[in-house]
């Protein structure tokens, strides 16, 4: 027991020992083997003459027959030679450790193994040069390029790797596809300085590349400093480098893929009634190039993407659905009964953002947060016809998403050609010229709302008895659905003053009258005829013309403010968790593992676990020799007066501090002791003089 207990006390001091006993001889010596420098006798560095004539001599040897090697020594002298004489792989090796042609060495070893040194082929290594058509990237213009509107991807290459010669197409489609949203340029190691910049260090200082040649480093917006350099350390594929630099650098979002079962359901239908739907056809499933992840970006108030992998067997699906006759092509669709707008052929940035301005809106738009003022819909006192604008219109079509809804948008959709037009399908009966002219100058917008999701601003408006079958949910057991159309007219006060007097003091009162007179008046105006496009026409140009003409009243109302639509979940995940998880925490053990590795080769390990074993043995040691075991004895006090209540923490410390008597001999009297034999008691008076 004594022994197991001595054990336990010095288990961390021994397991400390034991692992760095264990470093030193297992673990370090295999994180330094044997360099090829050594194999040939050489100091390091030595130069390639030296190289030269080392191999030589050894050569001379094994011609003349006095020494015979076995055939693995040979292989490994061999190798040694033809890596050193090799000016860009010696370069490579003794800067930044660089060898990755290691794997023939072995290759060779397992093949030749027990076979005579006249059986190796040689020479063993084939060199094979990197394209030179590379866009270099130039030392002296570092700091005017780093840090600008776009950021930069960088590939760190040598001229005599293999791996980058084979990586040289790929790294050219990189740069096409990455064209517009970010800038590459490659740097060959023969700029030193700034490659060693650019590498990762060992704990000895050494530059190098953990995952070898071609490396990949990007550097996002702003970035300067080597702090923020992101390392790229997946597959070196075109779609894994782009999608990595769009999701990692960029922060865009992906772009899902959708199937002939799901587009529907899970696309159209979900993506908001709000929105104009943007499908992608690819033959190549690959992911989406970074110019339409920035479109998706930039227009998820406006759109949604999706895209379609190209099948020759569903190419009958397609052309029934959207008219698409072969892929790539983008299919647009925007009004429910439009036609949807297709355009064929491969894409290009400028192009397809041209696209999506033309057609992120409905033809009809919808009253939205961010189309309010736009469409010049606004209290705020905006028009689409100018700050000088006396009055404009705006007609609004409000109902909750159902048929009905969209069959009085595509009623709408007619009037507003009919303005176009100034006159009817028929083009004999022209339009009303008040209408016309007030649509044609920007004075007069169309648009619809939903009453569902915007149901404040919809009662606010049509606030009446049957309102509820226009805004806000449908309610339970009544499915009516009634769109209903108003008009509102703005105004501005032309008799206000433009000058205002300053005032050195400025009240809370006298802000918030500031506040409404950039307010325009409002009037509200409801249609109750049918759904005909004439009488609509002429309902709208009477308005229009009293609006203009008539000194009708003048009131400054503040509208609900309209709800902000969400924003589509795949673009507020962000770059953060873009991969799975399975994927994420396979990359992120391998990092781990990685950088333990990397720092296994550290020298100062072993002395410090040497070191912190021997402190933790003195420490335990001086606590065993301070602290000698008490004799557990009882005060006799405690012992005679078993009664006696416990006292304060405090006074029991000090008494177990009181060295102990070993016996009661020289003790003085006490008035608690016994009494004595020759002890008398003394009488008193009762008297107290006496």
């Amino acid at each position: 027991m004594a022994d197991l207990a001595l054990l336990k006390r010095y288990a961390i001091p021994l397991i400390m020992l034991s692992l760095a006993v264990f470093y030193q001889l297992y673990v370090l010596p295999s994180s330094f083997p044997t360099s090829h420098y050594d194999v040939l006798g050489l100091r390091r560095f030595a130069s390639v003459e030296e190289v030269t004539e080392a191999y030589e001599r050894l050569s001379s040897k094994w011609n003349s027959g006095v020494e015979v090697p076995p055939t693995t020594d040979f292989i490994k002298i061999r190798y040694a030679f033809e890596l050193l004489t090799n000016p860009l792989w010696k370069r490579d090796y003794d800067k930044f450790g660089i060898d990755e042609n290691l794997h023939v060495l072995e290759k060779v070893k397992g093949e030749h193994a027990g076979e005579s040194v006249s059986k190796v082929g040689l020479p063993l290594l084939d060199t094979e040069s990197i394209d030179d058509s590379l866009d270099a990237f130039v030392p002296e213009d570092f700091m005017s390029n780093i840090g600008n509107d776009k950021p930069w991807l960088i590939q760190i290459y040598s001229s005599g790797s293999s791996r980058c010669a084979q990586f040289t197409k790929s790294w050219k489609r990189i740069a096409s596809v990455l064209d517009g949203v970010a800038n590459t340029a490659a740097l060959e190691l023969g700029d030193y300085q700034l490659a060693a910049h650019f590498a990762e260090r060992k704990s000895s200082g050494q530059p190098y590349f953990k995952n070898g040649l071609p490396s990949l480093v990007a550097l996002p917006n702003g970035c300067r400093r080597t702090e923020c350099v992101m390392r790229y350390d997946g597959d070196l594929s075109v779609d894994s480098v782009v999608d990595w630099v769009a999701t990692s650098v960029l922060g865009l979002p992906r772009i899902l893929y959708y199937s002939k079962e799901t587009l529907g359901q899970n696309f159209i239908a979900k993506s908001g009634p709000h929105k104009v739907k943007v499908i992608c056809f690819s033959k190549t499933g690959e992911r989406a190039a970074p110019f339409l992840r920035r479109a998706a970006k930039d227009y998820w108030a406006y759109a949604s993407f999706a895209f379609v992998l190209w099948k020759e067997e569903e190419s009958s699906v397609w052309w029934n659905a959207f008219q698409v006759e072969s892929a790539p092509s983008i299919v647009i669709l925007k009004d429910p009964g439009l036609e949807p707008v297709i355009h064929h052929g491969p894409m290009n940035s400028s192009w397809f953002a041209s696209i999506i301005e033309q057609n992120k809106q409905f033809d009809l738009p919808q009253l939205r947060s961010t189309t309010s003022l736009e469409l010049g819909c606004d209290a705020k006192g905006y028009s689409r016809a100018g700050n000088d604008t006396a009055a404009w219109y705006c007609v609004v079509l409000a109902g909750r998403p159902s048929l009905k809804l969209n069959q009085m948008r595509n009623i709408m959709r007619n009037v507003q050609s009919m303005l176009v037009a100034d006159t009817d399908e028929s083009g004999k009966i022209p339009v009303p010229k008040a209408a016309a002219d007030a649509f044609n100058t920007k004075r007069l917008t169309f648009t619809w709302l939903d009453g569902e999701t915007q149901k404040k601003y919809c009662f606010f408006y049509l606030h009446s008895e049957d309102s509820y079958e226009t805004c806000g949910p449908r309610r339970y057991g009544d499915p009516t659905d009634t769109p209903r159309l108003f008009i509102i007219r703005y105004k501005r006060n032309a008799t206000e003053s433009t000058t205002k007097v300053e005032k050195k003091v400025k009240t809370i009162w006298d802000t918030l009258q500031e506040e409404d007179a950039n307010l325009a008046s409002q009037l509200v105006a409801r249609y109750n005829g049918s759904e005909d496009k004439s009488e609509i026409t002429q309902w709208i140009s009477q308005i229009i013309d009293d609006g203009d003409t008539r000194d009708l009243p003048y009131y400054r109302i503040t509208p609900p403010e309209l709800i902000p639509e969400q924003a589509d979940q795949m673009l507020l995940k962000g770059a953060e968790g873009i991969l799975s998880k399975g994927k994420g925490m396979k990359q992120r053990f391998q990092n781990f593992a990685a950088n333990i590795l990397s720092y296994a080769g550290d020298p100062r390990i072993g002395p410090i676990l040497l070191l912190g074993a021997c402190f933790s043995f003195a420490t335990i040691w001086l606590q065993s020799n301070q602290n000698p075991q008490q004799p557990d004895k009882k005060v006799e006090s405690e012992s005679e007066n078993p009664t006696q209540p416990e006292k304060k923490v405090e006074g029991n410390a000090r008494r177990r501090n009181r060295p102990l008597r070993s016996s009661n001999h020289d003790r003085p009297s006490s008035i608690t002791d016994e009494e004595p034999k020759d002890a008398h008691q003394v009488t008193f008076s009762d008297s107290d003089s006496d």
